[in-house]
């Protein structure tokens, strides 16, 4: 599956990225599709062969994430919209499917985040770490066999890496077929029903250089409406 062109203008490219896609070029992405060499194979924009710059992407998704991303056509938009996200002007919304009954079924969750000394490729709840905040609102509660799930909206009010899986282990309630944070026995007997990280970037709202606020929307993929129906709603 390959991203998807959702919008774009003269300055900004809307991407769906689908989950197995690595998001930015580095030396460790061999044999595993990158959303940077398809924008410089795939499209002619002002910036999209610098690699410096990114070729304009402006954030990032975990490789196993799925959804939403902006990209810049210019090195002006880029800034523009870097510094939205800097001042947190930028609103995120994400889906995913949590193991349990979450509750209260709205809150939020402020738990710092830091690179974990004993394994420096993982994250996790760290004192010293940076401020890490994800608002959360339950949309619905499921069932499989004898276990319960939250279908959960997330609402990241910073970006750290993994912040809202580790958010999400973080409050008791780890994310479906997550192989670093759900702990590995966890994660192998989800995939039997669950074959991906059941996260999905699903919102984004901005503001364009008018003032003029958009907000573009995802859907959830078929891979993970297809899970949701296999499940009983409570």
């Amino acid at each position: 599956m390959e991203p998807t062109i959702i919008f774009q203008d003269s300055d900004l490219l809307v991407i769906e990225k689908p989950a197995g896609w690595i998001t930015n070029e580095a030396d460790t992405t061999r044999n595993v599709p990158v959303l940077q060499k398809w924008l410089k194979e795939n499209l002619q924009y002002e910036i999209s062969k610098n690699n410096e710059l990114r070729s304009g992407i402006v954030h990032r998704l975990d490789k196993d994430t799925s959804g939403i991303l902006l990209v810049a056509k210019n090195e002006e938009f880029m800034k523009f919209l870097q510094a939205q996200f800097k001042d947190r002007k930028v609103e995120k919304s994400y889906t995913a499917l949590l193991h349990g009954k979450v509750e209260p079924n709205s809150g939020n969750i402020d738990a710092p985040v830091g690179r974990l000394p004993w394994n420096r490729e993982r994250f996790g709840v760290l004192s010293g770490g940076r401020t890490a905040q994800s608002g959360y609102e339950v949309q619905d509660y499921y069932q499989k066999d004898k276990d319960l799930f939250s279908l959960v909206r997330f609402f990241p009010k910073t970006g750290r890496t993994h912040q809202l899986r580790i958010h999400a282990k973080h409050i008791g309630h780890p994310i479906v077929s997550d192989n670093f944070y759900a702990g590995r026995k966890t994660a192998r007997n989800d995939k039997k029903w669950c074959p991906r990280l059941f996260l999905h970037a699903g919102n984004i709202a901005f503001n364009k250089p008018n003032g003029e606020r958009v907000e573009f929307e995802s859907k959830l993929p078929n891979d993970l409406m297809s899970v949701l129906n296999d499940l009983k709603k409570v």
